[in-house]
């Protein structure tokens, strides 16, 4: 759902999110399919994390009761620096 009040997406975020979501991967889980971009902070495109819809919006996931990350041990910080190494390595 978009805010109306958050601002658009300037071309650097826009091409930022482009380059995640062609990881095609979720670095929670790891598994390979369509990624939905999840901003931990509204606005902060840059530190976007690519999820699966289970770990993003499923009952189990961020939005939801969370069990799918602490399962994992995951945290948004290591979210975010997992998804900056498979950038590097892309």
């Amino acid at each position: 759902m978009k805010s109306k009040n958050k601002p658009p997406m300037t071309a650097s975020e826009r091409a930022h999110v482009g380059r995640l979501a062609a990881l095609d991967i979720c670095v929670v889980c790891d598994e390979r399919g369509p990624a939905e971009i999840h901003e931990p902070e509204q606005g902060m495109w840059h530190i976007a994390i690519p999820l699966c819809t289970a770990c993003h919006r499923g009952p189990d996931g961020w939005h939801g009761t969370r069990r799918r990350w602490v399962f994992r041990k995951m945290t948004e910080l290591k979210a975010i620096n997992k998804a900056a190494m498979l950038l590097e390595t892309a």
